[in-house]
C-alpha cells in the first residue's frame, strides 16, 4: 500500500518512528511533512497529504501535528478526504469501519510511539463494511458538493 505521511515541526520525531514502522509492514511511504524542528505550519502539510489521497496518489494517509486536530482539519478541507483523529485503537477501527476514513491523524504531545503505531495497525488492518455505512458517506459527499 501507498501511503502518504505529513507531520509539522512538534511532530517529527514521532514521523520518522511511524514512517520506519510502515516501511516494515512492507508499506510504500510518500513523506509530505517536515523533516526539521523549526516551527513551521501545519495546514500546509495536512492540505499536501490530503490532496495526495484525494487524487489517488497514495492509498490513505497519516497526519501527525501536536494533537492531530489542526493538521486534520486542513485535510479534511480538500474535498474527497475524510480524516480522523484517532488517540486508541478502538477509534482507528471504527473510522475505517464505518467512516471509511482515508487518512488518519493523531498527536504527537497526545500519544505515544508505541501507542502510535498500534494505531496505525489497527486503521490499516480494518476494512470499511459499506451497507448503512455507504449510505452516510453519500450523505456526507451531498454536503461537500454542495460548496
Amino acid at each position: 500500500m501507498k501511503i502518504a505521511v505529513g507531520n509539522d515541526h512538534a511532530a517529527t520525531e514521532l514521523k520518522f518512528e511511524i514512517v520506519d514502522y510502515l516501511k516494515k509492514l512492507g508499506h510504500e511511504v510518500i513523506n509530505f511533512g517536515t523533516d526539521s524542528t523549526e516551527s513551521c505550519d501545519y495546514p500546509e502539510y495536512g492540505a499536501r497529504v490530503g490532496q495526495a489521497v484525494a487524487a489517488g496518489e497514495a492509498d490513505c494517509g497519516v497526519l501527525i501535528c501536536g494533537t492531530g486536530v489542526g493538521i486534520s482539519i486542513a485535510a479534511n478541507k480538500v474535498p474527497g478526504v475524510r480524516a480522523a483523529v484517532c488517540s486508541d485503537t478502538a477509534t482507528a477501527r471504527l473510522v475505517r469501519e464505518h467512516n471509511n476514513a482515508n487518512i488518519i491523524a493523531f498527536g504527537a504531545r497526545i500519544v505515544g510511539s508505541e501507542l502510535a503505531k498500534d494505531i496505525v495497525k489497527a486503521y490499516l488492518d480494518a476494512r470499511f463494511q459499506g451497507g448503512r455505512h455507504q449510505t452516510r458517506i453519500d450523505m456526507i459527499h451531498e454536503i461537500e458538493c454542495r460548496r
